[in-house]
């Protein structure tokens, strides 16, 4: 397992911010070559200048996907928190303490991004992620499969797409 939170200085001009966004992300991804991303979806807030800088950085995420030929999906936080406490409006120290429990971790990741960037994996593995289903579930994972008998037997609603 790796994680790494992929960071840029606030004062540089928002085309040479992503340029070091992109240039990192990609330098990870042929390292580690992952089988899918997921990623955050952008939602409405308050702050358009937050907003605005995301999607600028997801839209670069979408791209370097898209060029090595990886799915990418895509969950709120509220469907992150969901996944991996059971609750959509968990707080940061909850998130974290699961991903610690889930991933059998000493300690919470740090920083709060890493923790957040790991739920963001764990949720995306457990709700579809890189294998869609197939028939019968053949092509799903361990965790996936585990996580479609505990909805089933919970009577959940699937969540996912």
């Amino acid at each position: 397992m790796h994680v790494t939170v992929v960071q840029s200085d606030p004062d540089m001009p928002v085309e040479r911010r992503l340029l070091g966004i992109a240039t990192e992300l990609a330098k990870l991804l042929d390292e580690y070559r992952p089988d899918a991303v997921a990623l955050e979806r952008v939602f409405a807030q308050h702050n358009l200048r937050t907003v605005m800088g995301t999607a600028q950085a997801s839209g670069v995420v979408l791209q370097l996907a898209a060029s090595r030929g990886l799915s990418v999906g895509m969950h709120t936080p509220s469907e992150v928190k969901a996944a991996i406490t059971g609750y959509g409006n968990a707080d940061k120290r909850q998130v974290g303490t699961m991903v610690a429990k889930v991933l059998r971790l000493d300690e919470v990741p740090k920083p709060a991004d890493a923790a957040d960037a790991l739920a963001l994996a764990i949720c995306h593995a457990w709700r579809g992620g890189p294998a869609a289903p197939g028939a019968g579930g053949a092509s799903l994972t361990p965790a996936q499969r585990a996580w479609r008998a505990a909805e089933k037997s919970s009577g959940a609603r699937r969540l996912s797409p």
